[in-house]
């Protein structure tokens, strides 16, 4: 029981930072890169995490579903810093 709490913890905190961490990427360093912009790149960033986390899922409190986690945080992430630079807002996420 503990084991799960743990690692449901372990991926929700994963996922809270790596969503805003590649938000804020996309937004500050990709903002001129026009390949972003193309409805693909969520998909490729996701896919691409999960390829490393499906890697890394036989330690110890990483599974599958932490590397799903960890892909769709990333994908949305993408997705969401692309739209800011659409839209031409600049939220403030998690920090500075």
């Amino acid at each position: 029981m503990f084991s799960l709490l743990l690692s449901f913890a372990i991926a929700s905190i994963l996922a809270v930072v790596l969503h805003g961490s590649s938000r804020r990427f996309v937004r500050n360093r990709l903002r001129y890169v026009d390949a972003v912009q193309k409805s693909v790149a969520p998909w490729l960033a996701g896919g691409a995490v999960f390829a490393v986390g499906a890697v890394l899922a036989g330690l110890p409190f990483i599974g599958i579903g932490t590397a799903v986690t960890a892909a769709l945080a990333v994908g949305t992430g993408v997705a969401a810093g692309a739209r800011d630079i659409r839209q031409g807002t600049s939220p403030v996420v998690y920090g500075p």
